[in-house]
């Protein structure tokens, strides 16, 4: 039997069983797909506070997420690495002094920081002002963080399975029944589990679970609000990113993105479709090329998008006219005995204080639960200083000196101090057997699948790293024969 069983293998099922299993309770994980295989793998890949949310009044919110900023610094400086923005001041913004006050809250709202608070710009003169049109002459740039999100979730379930939890991929839940007071929950797999409590972390499909899973109404609706990117060629030369306000009151990103691309996004647009099958459209791909053409100074043809991605965001429903002004934070639904508790809403961000909401409000069930503890726990690979990356990577090119600048740095972005582990004894390139492409060998292919739950050519190329930008179309295919 197991105390705990969440639905749902993306950021805030993964962090919920992390939580849990930390606490000593028995959990299972079972995710229909792969790890972060939805909305998880789809964002703008940022720790942030959310600068627009002060304009919504949401305070709290705000506060919450960039104090959790430094949390996932600290956890996981593998994996999360501060950045500097930079927004552009022009006459369709709100007067100059406004803008900077609520630069200054967002700099303090969150209490102590260890990253650069805001600064004024003079973009005729500072060199993040060279890709702007020449009518931008002044701005900001103010600090937040970037997040590998979908190594996040893998990193999440990873601890969880060290801590106990037990992780079932590509294992949907067909049917959930309360019989002699706890769960009895069916997979897809043909087995059963029984559980004393039930988490309902499914994300987009959060109300198809309440509905027929579980047999349920879904006490609180859900909006989908559907997010696209796209990913060019780089826009340029320096690694500080850009902040857009849109006429129509949106905002867009630009970013770099690993090393020799630009990440671009984010649209905002209510979604009624099946959540697995959501992709960018190509209005979203103009609307987003125009978002930042209006700024940059050489514009974004649309034979340079070398890829595009798209997820829906389940975010509660509160009445917002429109779908950038919907609320993105969390509910948590306790219901019952044995107790259901539903997951609506949230963002990356603020993953971590959700899991440790769910479980205080779970705790009454488990009498003698261990405290909150990941406030202050690195992920696994995430042990060493926020800042010093660049130190475990030269580390690990004096130990493996077969080893590139290129590829060394990206086996610590990855897995931190963990990448020694996976190479192993390695004594030479040719030791790592098969290169499949870019740098990716078929010892990295193996550790993916025993410790990181990896199955297809997608999981490793899109969700493990991102090498699909730098792999053929033959070196995929070879990769998903030699998987099998």
């Amino acid at each position: 039997m197991f105390d705990l069983a969440v639905i749902g293998g993306g950021v805030n099922g993964a962090g919920i069983a992390r939580d849990a299993a930390g606490r000593g309770l028995r959990v299972l994980l079972v995710e229909q797909g792969d790890l972060a295989g939805a909305t998880s793998s789809a964002s703008t890949k940022l720790i942030h506070g959310g600068l627009r949310y002060l304009e919504f009044y949401e305070f709290r919110l705000v506060r919450e997420a960039l104090a959790e900023r430094e949390v996932l610094l600290r956890a996981a400086p593998h994996i999360v690495w501060p950045l500097r923005f930079v927004l552009p001041h022009h006459r369709g913004l709100r007067p100059w002094w406004m803008i900077r006050l609520g630069l200054f809250l967002y700099d303090h709202l969150g209490g102590g920081s260890i990253l650069p608070h805001t600064r004024s710009v003079d973009l005729r003169n500072d060199p993040v002002g060279a890709p702007l049109r020449a009518e931008y002459t002044r701005g900001f740039e103010y600090s937040d963080c970037w997040v590998d999100d979908a190594r996040l979730v893998v990193l999440l379930a990873r601890d969880a399975a060290n801590h106990g939890a037990e992780i079932r991929t590509r294992t949907r839940c067909t049917h959930a029944r309360v019989v002699d007071g706890v769960w009895h929950v069916a997979l897809s797999d043909g087995s059963e589990c029984v559980a004393r409590a039930l988490v309902n972390a499914a994300g987009p499909w959060v109300s198809q679970v309440l509905s027929e899973v579980l047999g349920h109404n879904a006490p609180t609706r859900v909006r989908l609000v559907k997010g696209s990117h796209i990913v060019v060629r780089r826009l340029f030369d320096h690694d500080t990113c850009y902040i857009f306000q849109n006429r129509d009151g949106r905002i867009c990103f630009a970013i770099p993105y690993e090393r020799d691309f630009t990440l671009v996004g984010t649209t905002d647009e209510d979604y009624a479709g099946d959540p697995s099958q959501v992709a960018a459209s190509a209005a979203e791909e103009d609307y987003l090329r125009a978002a930042v053409g209006a700024y940059l100074r050489r514009p974004i043809a649309a034979a340079d998008i070398v890829w595009r991605y798209a997820g829906v965001r389940p975010l509660r429903d509160d009445g917002a006219s429109k779908a950038q002004e919907a609320t993105r934070d969390y509910v948590l639904e306790l219901e019952g005995t044995p107790p259901l508790l539903s997951v609506f809403g949230g963002k990356i961000t603020t993953h971590r204080r959700l899991a440790e909401a769910a479980m205080a409000k779970l705790a009454r069930y488990f009498p003698g639960i261990g405290r909150a503890w990941t406030a202050t726990a690195a992920l696994p690979g995430g042990d060493f200083s926020w800042d010093g990356a660049g130190e475990v990577a030269a580390a690990l090119q004096r130990r493996y000196g077969f080893l590139t600048d290129a590829a060394a740095h990206r086996l610590v972005r990855a897995y931190g101090t963990l990448a020694g582990e996976m190479l192993g004894d390695a004594r030479a390139i040719g030791d790592l057997g098969r290169c499949f492409g870019a740098d990716l060998t078929e010892r990295e292919v193996g550790w993916l699948r025993a410790r990181e739950w990896a199955c297809t050519a997608e999981d490793i190329l899109w969700r493990r790293s991102k090498l699909g930008l730098r792999f053929s179309p033959d070196e995929v295919s070879a990769l998903a024969r030699w998987l099998g």
